[in-house]
């Protein structure tokens, strides 16, 4: 007897999916961030959208969220799983490069806009302590499409896409105390008193010491044990677990869930498996903060524009202008130079969503009215829609300045992020680790993926910059910055494993230097075939070091033996490279360039003239 199914109960997680298969594809072709179509979405089939006519029309239900509360729920944890990955990128070395520029320019940036923001409030929400929250939501900026809109014009390494990155990694930072300071100033909660402020800052002071005391001494031990499995379902069931886990901790000792997630990204940013952690929480990140603009959305309500529309767009308009303006003239001081104050201030003056976080936390908690709050939720998301415009008009304003003022020498001197200009290594047993040694020894950066947990383990107590992950997955080659590596070297000792190196990184970046380690001249040909730059097969170069040892053992003079092994190394690459192109080497084509200039062989010599080279090429 077939069980009956209530097909209501998956209407909402249906409708969710659709909405996203519709919206990220539609945005991303129209060149804008799916942010923004998340947000529509939830307006239109919200109850203030669609959900209006359902009284009339009942079958509308079925198009639309009915369930606010319930999709709340989960919509939390889209900004918890946001804050954890900004803490998995929280390296120390990133903070102390942009120390300046986080915490100088970053804390007057959210302290100036959100005094001036706040003192405007106050005529409209009549307490000091709303427009204070109304005042620092507003000085918060949108990570979720300002950084996208940067990366996508490959400007994350220029003093704005440097500026934007420290001011939205300080707004981040900030949001978990003014989280709990709206938790402590909620007027549905028992009067706070100095007796109930002190026992919760001793709550909360225990709660992080024990969150960071037993993340220290259980999470590279737990990761190392589940890596060991090599299962990657297990290794993302375990990245699932660390997060609800924290973020659960920190809820039920008074924190935020947020706040939480964020310790356990930035004790994970420490560990060799953050790469890795990070590649596998993206794909749950964007779904979740798809829920979560969804239902933000369907709080906003499009008819509130509609009865007093010069109100709501004058109140975004200032927004932007006062915060760009802020954050222009304060981005001198710190360096940037006026075409760049500029394109930042307009990156950045528009409010973000961890603005739409504390404002409905704010209503939540009393501590500002309704009706003002919803309004104000309306102005915060206009500003949100403005960004990819104020980001394309900015651009054009600094090259209109730019090509007024002579190049600013100060620029050069600036720091390249962590990722610029190092070269990749894919594997780090013996050989890895050779290369490694070479690469240090000429001062060259790199950075090491590796799938061996204990060898990355012994390898980061040895302070080498080796990572765990899979080098075969697109993401974990973006996150490790082969779109500014210099090269990329493969010395994994399995040949399907090399050749899904070859095609995740020649996929990602067509014109990266691919220097491949290779079985034989067969795979070597084949790795030519797929893209690589070198392929070094083991067996030719293992023959090679043979022949230049017995030359000059017996006393063949050293630069003659360098100078015919550099040259017979040529050959052998011309010829692999060129049988590339057909089915594979063959084996009559290196006995006869084994044989130019020299004759052929002599019945005299038949051992010498067969030696393993000839074995390989078969």
């Amino acid at each position: 007897m077939a069980v009956a199914i209530d097909l209501h109960a998956y209407q909402e997680p249906i409708l969710f999916l659709a909405t996203a298969g519709i919206v990220v594809p539609l945005f991303h072709r129209l060149r804008m961030s799916p942010v923004l179509g998340y947000l529509a979405a939830g307006m239109l089939l919200g109850p203030f959208g669609l959900g209006r006519f359902m009284p009339a029309h009942p079958w509308i239900d079925w198009i639309t969220f009915s369930n606010p509360e319930g999709t709340s729920h989960i919509a939390e944890f889209g900004v918890v799983f946001l804050l954890f990955t900004i803490g998995i990128e929280l390296s120390w070395q990133r903070l102390r490069i942009l120390r300046r520029l986080v915490f100088g320019f970053g804390s007057l940036q959210v302290i100036l806009c959100a005094v001036a923001l706040g003192a405007l409030a106050y005529h409209l929400v009549g307490n000091v302590a709303g427009a204070a929250l109304v005042g620092l939501a507003f000085a918060l900026s949108s990570t979720a499409i300002v950084i996208p809109v940067i990366a996508e014009q490959k400007r994350l390494n220029t003093s704005v896409g440097r500026a934007s990155f420290s001011a939205l990694l300080f707004q981040d930072l900030a949001v978990a105390p003014i989280l709990f300071s709206i938790a402590v100033l909620d007027t549905g909660k028992p009067e706070v008193t100095m007796a109930s402020l002190a026992w919760a800052l001793l709550q909360t002071a225990l709660a992080l010491a024990a969150i960071v005391g037993l993340g220290r001494l259980v999470l590279r031990p737990f990761f190392q044990l589940v890596s060991a499995t090599k299962s990657p379902e297990l290794f993302m069931a375990a990245c699932l677990l660390v997060v609800m886990v924290t973020s659960l901790v920190a809820a039920a000792s008074g924190l935020s869930m947020a706040l939480g997630a964020f310790l356990a990204g930035v004790l994970l940013s420490e560990t060799e498996y953050r790469r890795a952690i990070d590649v596998t929480i993206q794909p749950f990140k964007g779904l979740l903060l798809g829920v979560f603009f969804v239902s933000v959305g369907m709080s906003l309500d499009p008819l509130r524009l509609l009865e007093a529309p010069l109100l709501i767009l004058a109140a975004a308009t200032a927004t932007i202008a006062i915060k760009g303006l802020i954050i222009a003239f304060l981005g001198r001081p710190f360096g940037l130079s006026a075409p760049d104050a500029a394109e930042t201030g307009l990156l950045l003056g528009p409010s973000g969503e961890f603005g739409l976080v504390i404002l409905g936390s704010a209503i939540g908690a009393q501590l500002l009215p309704a009706e003002i709050g919803r309004n104000l939720l309306v102005v915060t998301t206009l500003t949100m829609v403005a960004i990819p415009l104020l980001a394309r008009l900015g651009r054009r304003i600094s090259r209109r300045l730019e090509l007024r003022r002579p190049p600013d020498p100060t620029l050069a001197v600036m720091p390249p992020p962590d990722e610029a200009g190092r070269v990749i290594v894919a594997g780090y047993g013996r050989v890895g680790q050779l290369v490694g040694d070479m690469l240090e020894r000429h001062k060259v950066p790199y950075l090491a993926i590796d799938m061996d947990p204990a060898r990355v383990a012994a390898e980061r107590r040895a302070g080498k910059p080796v990572y765990f992950g899979d080098g075969s997955y697109p993401e974990l080659l973006k996150a490790c910055g082969i779109e500014r590596a210099r090269a990329l070297v493969i010395t994994l000792d399995t040949p399907s494993a090399i050749e899904g190196v070859v095609s995740a990184a020649r996929k990602e970046r067509a014109d990266i230097t691919i220097v491949s380690r290779a079985r034989d001249a067969k795979h070597a040909a084949e790795l030519y075939r797929r893209g690589v730059d070198d392929a070094v097969p083991e067996t030719i170069e293992a023959s090679l070091q043979l022949s230049e040892a017995v030359l000059t053992d017996i006393g063949v003079p050293m630069g003659l033996v360098i100078a015919s092994i550099h040259e017979r190394r040529d050959e052998f690459r011309t010829l692999l490279k060129e049988s590339s192109t057909r089915r594979g080497p063959d084996r009559t084509e290196f006995r006869a360039r084994r044989t130019v200039g020299k004759g052929a062989p002599s019945a005299a010599e038949p051992a010498r003239s067969e030696p393993p080279l000839s074995r390989t090429a078969s």
